[in-house]
């Protein structure tokens, strides 16, 4: 058995070999089950062809790139805070003058290797070079589809080892590895304050595995922002679970005119079948009661349209999140999708080509 050397008996998530959930002892399920429902899908060709592919629109390069209060390496302009949906989990997010990626994945496929695995349904809706400067890459976990080797390593190398890496627990040397050095490991809860704006991560119900032997030996989170001029959340993969109601109590002394957070970046994809997926990966209709749970002002739906990972079409979560918010009472602007590289601009914001509001 590996031995954890982050162990802290004191912590209930922490064990001697690795991590664990608060909420739900079996997350990620035994080799039995994953044979039975690959067998399955294959026995009733799953997932069925999407209806009309996701939209993509192009990117607003000009205005993105001179957008925000450059406290690194720039001139200092007035910002405006803004999300761009680059892909599958990938959001560019533009907040205190940072420009910040989530779990960047530009590769063509989301797997262990080139040749074989989920590939990508179209384009990142930006493509790397073409990326504003990055400041801060925040990091959920180490699937293959929130981790890309490669990806990371030609982050780190175009801003020259600059762009700084947040990652959860057990993952720095991951990174190390790959001659990447810029990194900062956090446990649940932990803050690190960055240019002014504080990186939490927070519990969510999930878990880690590169390989066969190594689950849950790496931690795994959502991360919780708080610029001076946006406020926001992000997932990454994540069962629904009383963390989101707990990151809310926990953090309600930053809350402000209502809300805790002005935007969060929820997943709304890879849910089916529900046997399977339901402990470790939300449906649309519990990511509105997440976004309720989490006290958030606006939420964007990602993790969907790019990989085909489970049962459901690629453009079925924006259908099915449609008819939760309507089912919940839930407003079309206030938990909303974007088209591949359109881009979330907060209401009152000049910006008003692909704003939602």
């Amino acid at each position: 058995m590996r031995a954890n050397p982050y162990y802290d008996p004191a912590k209930p998530h922490h064990t001697p070999d690795g991590f664990r959930n608060l909420h739900s002892a079996r997350v990620a399920k035994p080799l039995g089950q994953l044979l039975e429902w690959r067998w399955q899908a294959w026995r009733d060709n799953l997932p069925p062809p999407p209806q009309e592919q996701p939209a993509s629109v192009l990117p607003q390069l000009a205005l993105l790139k001179s957008n925000g209060e450059r406290r690194i390496g720039g001139p200092a302009v007035r910002a405006v805070p803004s999300a761009t949906w680059i892909g599958h989990a990938t959001v560019l997010v533009q907040s205190g003058g940072l420009n910040v990626l989530t779990d960047p994945v530009f590769s063509e496929r989301a797997s262990p290797v080139a040749f074989v695995g989920p590939k990508r349904a179209q384009p990142p809706g930006i493509a790397l070079g073409d990326l504003p400067p990055i400041d801060v890459v925040v990091i959920s976990h180490n699937h293959y589809d929130h981790l890309d080797r490669t990806s990371v390593i030609l982050l780190n190398e175009r801003s020259g080892g600059r762009t700084l890496f947040l990652v959860p627990l057990g993952l720095k040397a991951f990174f190390v590895q790959q001659g990447i050095f810029n990194v900062l490991e956090l446990d649940w809860w932990d803050v690190h304050r960055f240019h002014g704006v504080d990186f939490q991560l927070v519990p969510v119900q999930h878990w880690s595995a590169r390989g066969l032997g190594d689950r849950n030996h790496t931690l795994w989170g959502g991360w919780a922002v708080f610029a001076d001029n946006l406020r926001w959340y992000y997932s990454g993969d994540a069962g629904y679970s009383p963390d989101f109601a707990e990151t809310r109590e926990r953090l309600a002394p930053r809350s402000r005119d209502g809300s805790l957070f002005d935007l969060a970046v929820l997943a709304i994809g890879a849910y089916e079948p529900r046997w399977f997926m339901t402990e470790q990966h939300m449906n649309p209709a519990e990511a509105v009661q997440a976004h309720k749970d989490l006290s958030a002002r606006r939420s964007l739906g990602v993790h969907w349209g790019t990989f085909e990972l489970t049962d459901e079409p690629l453009d079925q979560p924006p259908k099915d999140l449609a008819a939760a918010r309507q089912a919940q009472g839930l407003a079309e602007q206030d938990f909303f999708v974007l088209k591949i590289g359109e881009t979330w601009w907060p209401a009152g914001t000049p910006h008003t080509t692909a704003v939602k509001q």
